[in-house]
């Protein structure tokens, strides 16, 4: 238990020291968007799926309890399964989410896909289908980056190659970036 804590903060550590200039990259991306009245859409499979699902619900919903703001427009591409099972049977799993990309997201819009590897095949079509609708693209990634490091404008990199210390600090940056756009948005000046 110990160990896994301690490995935790050290990962979070790395992760503030060599992604804190392309975290802010990321607010300013949203807080842009956002004040352009475009939409963020976001996708990641298995846990990552539901750190999508999750970030979505605090932009829709709030994070900041202090703050009495108008919901954001946020979509998480992961929670349809009539979508999610017919663009498997019929276009193949890597195609998923690029599909909803096509049919949902306009220029301006951003996508923040989230992949511990790098590489998800899915995550990686959907980068590709943004940048030709004239989105913005955010990656969470883990590892060295993978494939997706020069597809997103704002490569998240986690320093690491533990899948779930990745993810930890996947939702703990998803937090970071929902407080700083609500703030940036909302905070009384």
């Amino acid at each position: 238990m110990k160990n896994h804590f301690e490995e935790s903060i050290q990962v979070k550590r790395l992760t503030f020291n060599h992604c804190a200039p392309t975290i802010e990259q990321a607010v300013d991306i949203m807080v842009k968007s956002f004040k352009d009245g475009k939409k963020l859409l976001l996708c990641g499979n298995g846990g990552s799926a539901a750190d999508a699902q999750h970030i979505a619900a605090e932009f829709v919903i709030r994070l900041s309890h202090e703050l009495d703001r108008p919901a954001l427009p946020a979509i998480a591409l992961t929670t349809d399964t009539s979508v999610l099972t017919a663009g498997s049977n019929d276009l193949g799993y890597e195609l998923v989410f690029a599909r909803q990309v096509e049919a949902l997201g306009q220029s301006g819009d951003v996508l923040l896909g989230i992949t511990t590897s790098g590489n998800s095949p899915n995550i990686i079509r959907a980068a590709e289908m943004a940048r030709k609708k004239g989105m913005a693209t955010i990656g969470f990634l883990g590892n060295d980056g993978g494939r997706g490091k020069s597809l997103f404008d704002a490569p998240i990199v986690v320093p690491s190659v533990s899948v779930q210390h990745i993810q930890e600090a996947h939702i703990t940056i998803g937090h970071i970036i929902v407080e700083l756009v609500e703030k940036t948005l909302f905070a009384a000046k």
